[in-house]
C-alpha cells in the first residue's frame, strides 16, 4: 500500500491484478485499485473532482478526468474517511497511476488538490 498526506487529508491505495481480457482484438491487462481518502485535518471537506494520469509501460499516457469518485462527491468529516474502488485497464503487463482529488474546505470556503501518490500496477508474472 502507498499513502500520502496533503493539509491534512491521507491518500492511501491498494492495488489488485484481475486477469486479462480481449478488446478491440488487443489483450489487455485488468486492475482494480481500492483508494481510503481518510481527513486528518480540523475541517469538513468535499471531494469534487479527480485527475489521473495512466501511463503503461509502453509510455502510452491517459488522462482522465471527471467529477466526484464512482458517482460520488463524498463529504468526509475531521477523522473520518471515505474508501471506494475502481478499476483501469493497460495494454501492457504493467504501469503507474498519480493523479489528483480537487477538493473544497467548507470551514474556510477555499479550494484544493490533494494529490495521490503514484502506484504501480503490475501483474504477478510481470515481477518475475
Amino acid at each position: 500500500m502507498v499513502s500520502q498526506i496533503t493539509k491534512g487529508i491521507k491518500i492511501m491505495v491498494r492495488t489488485s491484478f484481475e486477469g486479462t481480457y480481449f478488446k478491440n482484438y488487443k489483450i489487455h491487462f485488468a486492475f482494480s485499485y481500492e483508494i481510503t481518502i481518510e481527513n486528518q485535518s480540523k475541517d469538513l471537506v468535499q471531494l469534487l473532482s479527480r485527475h489521473w494520469e495512466i501511463k503503461d509501460a509502453l509510455n502510452d499516457v491517459e488522462m482522465v478526468d471527471g467529477e466526484g469518485v464512482v458517482g460520488q462527491k463524498p463529504i468526509i468529516k475531521p477523522g473520518e474517511s471515505h474508501t471506494y474502488s475502481s478499476g483501469s485497464l493497460l495494454t501492457s503487463p504493467f504501469g503507474t497511476m498519480k493523479g489528483f482529488f480537487n477538493m473544497i474546505n467548507f470551514t474556510n470556503s477555499r479550494k484544493f488538490k490533494v494529490y495521490i501518490p503514484i502506484f504501480k500496477l503490475c501483474t504477478p508474472f510481470a515481477l518475475n
